[in-house]
């Protein structure tokens, strides 16, 4: 059965940082992919960044591209994503989830991962 918990999220100011983590189990296929998403308030759920088990290849969002680091921890099971330069834009619950990676190709869109975590807030203040 696989879970996803995430962690790391709370309050912070426009300029800050934070770090997300989500500690991750029961993955049983050879590869796969990982991939951070948020949901502000009253807009739909979209990709912010991902990452590819077998080649560490990752991608970004635009408006995060350069602010935002993704990364895994193997030896702790666990997906982080290092969010610098916070504006309030990025205000939204976070999410992390995860699907099978064919050839170490990463999806982008929600319907193409199908395991996820329970989410975690994070509010920028200006």
């Amino acid at each position: 059965q696989v879970q996803l918990v995430e962690s790391g999220g709370g309050s912070v100011q426009a300029g800050g940082s934070l770090r997300l983590a989500c500690t991750f189990s029961g993955l049983t296929y050879s590869s796969y992919c990982m991939g951070w998403f948020r949901q502000p308030p009253g807009k739909e759920r979209e990709a912010v960044a991902a990452i590819a088990d077998s080649t560490n290849n990752t991608d970004y969002a635009t408006s995060v591209k350069g602010r935002f680091t993704i990364y895994k921890d193997n030896a702790k099971n666990t997906l982080y994503l290092q969010m610098n330069s916070l504006r309030p834009e990025d205000t939204a619950v976070y999410y992390c989830a995860t699907h099978p990676a064919y050839v170490g190709v990463c999806g982008w869109f929600v319907g193409e991962f199908n395991y996820w975590g329970q989410g975690t807030q994070v509010t920028v203040s200006s």
